[in-house]
């Protein structure tokens, strides 16, 4: 029987339950167990494709096409997982399966109600996505970690809430258990207990009762005995199920420090895990998984060299648009042993309007660019801070700068090579200027021969290197050498196979391209230390313990040649992708799997935001 642990939140929203869930878990696999993860979203969207970065983080894309929360993100970076889009439950999915149901008379002429149609719609989702295989072991996990979003007293949670309620009497008092993260501010020096007496008192008001309460700190100020002890009195537990999660220099610690307060020892009591079958080799990998875990964090903190990157994007405003992109980057620096700094650069600070209408956020912009160790542009839709993409990406390549281009980067490293290179000034990309007159990067939907409008080129996709640069490519060595990779993709818009001769016979070279040769998917510079762009997204795929080949070899450029070097050699020897076998197939196997966007007399109803 799978095991279910449900995180909830109350007080303030954003308190950390992702970070707290994703440990756990973590914990749970050093443990010997096989762990999955669902994520729980309130909101009424069906998916997070169509919401603004701004509004909501990154839109994490999954090997499936899966548009989700960049919470599970977190689950597969911790945990090590492939996960796919039913792992993110929404309000849009359950009302939209529930109505469906309805249409096709499957509920018997009966009054279809939020309880009991929505809240067992939800469990049957949450029972059947927790079976599937997420590893490299094929079978169904031990346990299933159930993030519940938002703050318990919500009005859009309701339903969720209640469903937890049954739920736990469908899977049994063995196979059930609750962490709930509180806040417990700090006025003036003293530890409040208030907000979170309240919010567990509204929870068993709910039905629910906390099997552990995470108090969730803002500073560094551990949760002292005092105030673990008076929750322990006014919330009905015992003191050992009271744990203090308080800022850490790293989240990557944040396992280490559940793991010291003894979250693990309850667990294995409270939901009996000694009961299942663990075998040797799953508690030898989780011994190993916990010794390398402790060597990385470890390592952490001794580190003095540091590595600085700039980073040129459009959504700077918020860094959770960027979450992935950080991510694989501090991968990249723990590899090769550097403290990371990130200089946040706004995109369009750094175009001539910007320098008439506010010199000094200019000249602060040029500023970090000039000493950056390496330029890193990302990705993005739409117009707006594209020149300034433009004029970053002309800096690292003529001052021969480590430079890494991501979808949106890798396309206007294309259009800047036009620009200065070939002499085209007025070179573009159709999704900015439609009637381009020199288009050289264009329209490119990916069209299903079985459904009809898919537009978006969404999911795991194959890229196969060309054989006449094998000698020279540093992606291909960054990849271990091997003739096809996968990366995931999110995008519509690709470079202009007519300019494609064009643009090699002048020096830019397409390294890895897609199964057919249409669409172009790495692109390189022979005589630059590092200047590569993808049109794929790495970042996606990249783990705290294999980070993503790209961006290692990105960071590692940026520290010296000797480091990049040493880092090449490594990955020749020991590169492993973090897909499942299963998945390497070819594209025409991936796309029916992808979930595709419709379309509307010929126009995208999904379409990305732009700005």
């Amino acid at each position: 029987m799978t095991k279910y642990i449900v995180v909830s939140g109350g007080v303030v929203s954003g308190i950390g339950k992702g970070v707290i869930a994703s440990s756990t878990g973590l914990l749970l696999k050093t443990a010997g167990l096989k762990v999955t993860a669902i994520k729980i979203d309130p909101y009424m969207n069906i998916d997070a494709g169509t919401m603004r970065p701004t509004e909501h983080g990154e839109v994490y894309v999954l090997n499936d096409g899966g548009e989700v929360d960049l919470d599970l993100g977190n689950y597969e970076r911790y945990l090590d997982v492939t996960l796919s889009k039913d792992n993110n439950i929404t309000t849009g999915k359950i009302y939209r399966e529930v109505i469906d149901r309805e249409r096709r008379g499957e509920y018997l002429g009966k009054t279809v109600q939020i309880v009991p149609h929505v809240t067992n719609a939800i469990q049957d989702w949450i029972q059947r996505v927790s079976k599937v295989p997420v590893d490299e072991s094929g079978e169904e996990p031990d346990v299933c970690i159930v993030e519940l979003g938002g703050t318990v007293g919500d009005i859009e949670s309701a339903p969720f809430v209640e469903a937890m309620r049954q739920f736990q009497f469908r899977v049994g008092h063995d196979n059930f258990a609750l962490i709930h993260v509180s806040l417990v501010p700090d006025m003036h020096g003293e530890q409040k207990t208030k907000p979170t007496q309240t919010t567990v008192h509204a929870l068993r008001g709910l039905g629910l009762l906390p099997d552990l309460i995470a108090c969730r700190l803002l500073g560094h100020q551990p949760l002292e005995p005092a105030t673990k002890d008076k929750i322990s009195m006014f919330c009905h537990v015992a003191s050992e199920q009271v744990i203090g999660v308080h800022d850490v220099s790293s989240v990557y610690h944040v396992p280490l420090l559940l793991q010291s307060q003894g979250i693990i020892d309850y667990l294995r009591k409270r939901l009996n895990l000694a009961n299942l079958n663990i075998t040797e080799e799953w508690i030898s990998k989780g011994l190993s998984l916990e010794a390398k875990w402790k060597g990385v964090t470890k390592g952490q903190e001794r580190l003095f060299d540091q590595v600085k990157i700039v980073l040129v994007g459009k959504y700077t405003d918020l860094k959770d648009s960027y979450m992935s992109v950080i991510k694989a980057l501090e991968h990249s620096a723990f590899r090769v042993r550097r403290k990371l700094t990130i200089q946040w650069v706004e995109s369009s600070d750094l175009e001539p309007l910007t320098q008439e209408s506010d010199p000094a956020k200019y000249h602060d912009a040029w500023r970090a660019v000039v000493g950056a160790g390496g330029i890193l542009v990302p990705g993005g839709f739409g117009k707006r801070g594209t020149e300034g993409m433009i004029l970053a990406i002309k800096w690292a390549r003529e001052q021969k700068i480590p430079f890494l281009g991501i979808c949106l980067g890798f396309q206007m490293a294309v259009v800047e090579w036009a620009r200065s290179v070939l002499g085209v000034p007025d070179a573009q990309s159709t999704e900015f200027v439609p009637d381009t007159p020199n288009p050289f990067v264009i329209f490119m939907p990916e069209i299903s021969r079985t459904h009809m409008g898919g537009t978006m080129r969404l999911g795991l996709r194959p890229t196969v290197f060309d054989r006449n640069f094998e000698t020279w490519s540093k992606a291909r060595k960054l990849y271990g050498g091997t003739e096809k990779m996968w990366e995931r993709h999110r995008h519509r818009y690709e470079v202009n196979p007519e300019q494609v001769q064009r643009l090699q016979e002048s020096g830019l070279t397409f390294v890895g391209k897609d199964e057919k040769g249409e669409r172009m998917q790495i692109l390189e510079l022979k005589d630059h230390p590092f200047f590569m762009g993808l049109q794929a997204h790495p970042e996606l795929c990249s783990r705290p313990l294999n980070p993503s080949p790209p961006f290692l070899g990105f960071i590692a450029a940026s520290c010296g040649q000797s480091e990049f070097e040493e880092q090449i050699q490594e990955q020749l020897k020991s590169f492993r992708p973090p897909h499942p076998e299963h998945s390497m197939v070819s594209e025409e196997a991936l796309r029916t799997s992808t979930e595709e966007h419709p379309i509307a007399n010929g126009v995208g109803t999904m379409t990305p935001p732009t700005d």
